[in-house]
C-alpha cells in the first residue's frame, strides 16, 4: 500500500490552490471547478470543494475544520523559506525552531486553519533518513 495524496476539503478551491502553488512553486491541475491537485515529486496534495463531500457520504467531511493532522514539505532552507514567507503568508504559530527529532521546522497555517510543517533535517540522524540511496 502507497500513500499517494492528502485531500483538503474548502470552500473556496481556487483560493486554496493558489496558496499551495505559490508555497510549493508548483503548478495547480484543476480537473474541473471543484477539484484541483497540486503534485510534487513524492505525492499529490488534493483539494476538494464542498460540492464533492456529498460524493462520499453526506457530512463525511467539512471545511476549515481540521485540527489533527500537519501537511508536512521538506525544503532545502527552511531559514530561508521563512524569511521569504513573511512577506505573504499571514499566520504563522512558530518560527524555525530545531525539534527534538532533529529537524528544523516552521509551523504556519494555510488559509482554512490547516498547519502546514516546512522542515529541513539538521541532525546527522534526520538527514541521513531523508537522503536518497545512491
Amino acid at each position: 500500500m502507497d500513500l499517494v495524496s492528502i485531500r483538503l476539503i474548502t470552500d473556496d478551491v481556487a483560493a486554496l490552490a493558489a496558496f499551495y502553488e505559490r508555497l510549493t512553486g508548483g503548478t495547480a491541475v484543476f480537473l474541473n471547478e471543484v477539484f484541483a491537485e497540486v503534485r510534487t515529486a513524492s505525492g499529490t496534495l488534493a483539494i476538494g470543494g464542498t460540492a464533492t463531500v456529498g460524493l462520499f457520504g453526506a457530512g463525511s467531511a467539512e471545511p476549515a475544520a481540521n485540527r489533527s493532522a500537519i501537511i508536512e514539505f521538506l525544503v532545502d532552507d527552511v531559514d530561508a523559506q521563512y524569511l521569504q514567507l513573511t512577506e505573504w503568508v499571514t499566520s504563522f504559530v512558530n518560527e524555525p525552531t530545531t525539534m527534538p527529532w532533529g529537524n528544523r521546522s516552521l509551523l504556519l497555517r494555510d488559509p482554512d486553519g490547516t498547519l502546514v510543517n516546512l522542515f529541513t533535517p539538521v541532525t546527522p540522524e534526520a538527514i541521513a533518513k531523508f537522503q536518497s540511496p545512491s
